[in-house]
Formats: C-alpha cells, sequence, structure tokens
C-alpha cells in the first residue's frame, strides 16, 4: 500500500481507501461487510468513511460493531463521518435542526456518530454539502470547536465550491479558528474540471487535501452499463439505486463514444478498463486518496491491484487521455 499526506497536514493516509455508502447497512450483509473491512485492513487500507445519512445511520452502527470486534488499535486506521443529510430519522420526515449546518445539528450528528462508531474521536468529519441557510461563519466556528474539544482532530467539506471552501479558510483565519483540511469530491475520468482546475488554489494556497469518490463514475467505468444498466446489477436488483439506473442510461447517450475510446487505450496499454481508471486517479498528485466501494471482497481485492499498474500510464498515454477526454468533460 502506498500512503499520502491529506493535503500538507502531517496525517497519512492509504491512497486507497473504503466507503460505505450504499453498502453497509443496506445492500450487503453485516457479515460481508466485516469481511470487506478486514480485506481491506489487511491490505494496508487506514481510511473507512462514512456519513450520518447513509443507510439512515445503520452504515456507521455496522462499521462501529466491526472496529469494536476487529480489536484494532484506533492508532492503526482512519474513520470518518459526514453531516448534512440527518441519520436516524430518515424513516420520518425531519424536524427543525435534524438537518444542515448550523451549530446545533453539527453538534448532535458528530455525538450520534461517536457513539454510532463506538470511538472517542473522528479522524475526519466533513460538511458534506454547503448549506445555503446557515452562515459559514457558524459552520466554521462549530466545526473548529469540535477540534479544539478533541471530538474530531481534521475537518473538512465535500462537494463545496472552491469560493465556499476559501470562504470557510477567511473566516478561520479572521476568528483564529481551526480551518478546513480536506474536500471530499467527486473525481474521474468524466469529472475533472472541479478537482484538477476549480480547486487548483486550494492546493497551493491552503494546502487542501482531497478525498475523492466515485473512482469509477458509480460503475459506468467498469465497461458494463455501455448500453445502460446491465441487467443483474445493483442498479436493476436494488430498488432505492433506481436514480442510478437512469445515469447510467444517460451516460451511455451522452458518453458512449469516450468510453469505447477509453476502451481501446486501456487494451493497447494491457490493463483492464477498472485498472486503466483507478490507476489514473492514482496518478494525479492532489488525490490524498481514493474511496473504493465493493459488495463482495474479490471486487474489492480486484480494484487493489491498481496500484501496481500506475507505471504503465505514461506521460504519452496520459497526453492522449487529455485529446478526447478534456480536463473540461463532465457527466
Amino acid at each position: 500500500m502506498e500512503y499520502r499526506h491529506l493535503g500538507k497536514s502531517g496525517l497519512q493516509v492509504s491512497a486507497f481507501s473504503l466507503g460505505s455508502w450504499v453498502t453497509f447497512g443496506d445492500q450487503i450483509s453485516d457479515e460481508v461487510a466485516a469481511d470487506l473491512m478486514k480485506t481491506a485492513y489487511d491490505a494496508g487500507i487506514n481510511f473507512f468513511d462514512n456519513a450520518e445519512a447513509y443507510a439512515g445511520g445503520r452504515s456507521e452502527t455496522v462499521m462501529g460493531k466491526i472496529l469494536r470486534d476487529m480489536g484494532w488499535s484506533h492508532e492503526t486506521f482512519l474513520v470518518s463521518s459526514k453531516v448534512f443529510w440527518g441519520g436516524e430519522h430518515n424513516a420520518r420526515p425531519a424536524v427543525p435542526n435534524e438537518e444542515g449546518l448550523s451549530r446545533k445539528h453539527v453538534f448532535a450528528a458528530c455525538h450520534n456518530a461517536l457513539r454510532r462508531l463506538q470511538v472517542d474521536f473522528l479522524d475526519l468529519y466533513l460538511c458534506h454539502r454547503p448549506d445555503l441557510s446557515t452562515p459559514i461563519e457558524e459552520t466554521t466556528r462549530a466545526m473548529s470547536d469540535l477540534v479544539t474539544q478533541g471530538k474530531v482532530l481534521y475537518w473538512g467539506t465535500s462537494e463545496w465550491s472552491a469560493q465556499e471552501i476559501m470562504q470557510a479558510h477567511l473566516v478561520a483565519k479572521e476568528c483564529h479558528l481551526v480551518s478546513p483540511t480536506v474536500e471530499q469530491p467527486q473525481y474521474n475520468l468524466f469529472n475533472r474540471y472541479r478537482v484538477e482546475k476549480e480547486y487548483a488554489r486550494l492546493y497551493t494556497e491552503y494546502g487542501m487535501g482531497t478525498t475523492v469518490w466515485s473512482p469509477l463514475a458509480s460503475g459506468f467505468l467498469t465497461g458494463k452499463h455501455r448500453k445502460g444498466a446491465a441487467e443483474g446489477t445493483r442498479a436493476t436488483t436494488v430498488e432505492t439505486l433506481g436514480w442510478m439506473k437512469s445515469n447510467f442510461e444517460k451516460f451511455a447517450r451522452t458518453k458512449g463514444e469516450q468510453l469505447v475510446e477509453l476502451e481501446k487505450l486501456a487494451r493497447e496499454t494491457g490493463l483492464s478498463l477498472i485498472h486503466f481508471s483507478l490507476a489514473w486517479c492514482l496518478k494525479n498528485p492532489n488525490v490524498s486518496t481514493i474511496i473504493l466501494g465493493a459488495s463482495k471482497v474479490a471486487q474489492l481485492t480486484e480494484n487493489l491491484r491498481a496500484l501496481e499498474v500506475t507505471d504503465k500510464l505514461t506521460p504519452d498515454i496520459l497526453k492522449r487521455i487529455d485529446e478526447f477526454m478534456p480536463v473540461d468533460s463532465w457527466l
């Protein structure tokens, strides 16, 4: 396993990490979840990503039980949560203050995450989306206070604009607060602009790290969904993932030709499209870690092999990718 610093911080995170979105507490059994975490940990993965909204809080509960049962020292792993949509109220309409980034919800959500994950502190705590109804100063102060209290080590954002993140940094500097360390954006061959262009100043001026998600574009970059959602996959068999089926249909219409070109280039380098796509993400020095999702141990093990083939993406190959997959490409 390769380890990278989270931006300019002293925290070292594995180049690949394991996420629990749409799997833990929902799509897979608790036993499979435990096998995935053990496989990841044994392979050197030290970061496990979660959020209050995943499976209505059940994802954190499942992960917390696994962490307790495995008996791993917290010194050997990192665990995150994210706050915005709320968690356990998902079975009913939310009442005021159960969602968003107000000081009240940020604190309540952190305490709930600590309880469900069965840890004394969160290594990373992220604002899952920007909250336009709450002043950035209020959210920044709340997150900073959680760091000061020792309940959170590093805080950050997910899918915030560069302008919003810079506002948080300016507020932190002006008010002598702890500034955000990490942003969690989507990043793959079809979604490049934000990570490579919009956030460029965040790396150089503020030392931000990134924990990127969806490196395979929700599975479109596996090649299985080139004509739309493949039958028998989770997009067609899991009722709650109807949005994924719709996305694949859209991608097939708008990105099919680019997918064919990527498959040709992957074959030329002797790689599967999956390894090619993951290795491409790894080549970006501003990517601190790539969050992998998996429903089977074999799937996770196979994806981890991308670490072994990054040298096959030579400068010439990367240049050729840029020619038909420009940086402003967007799903």
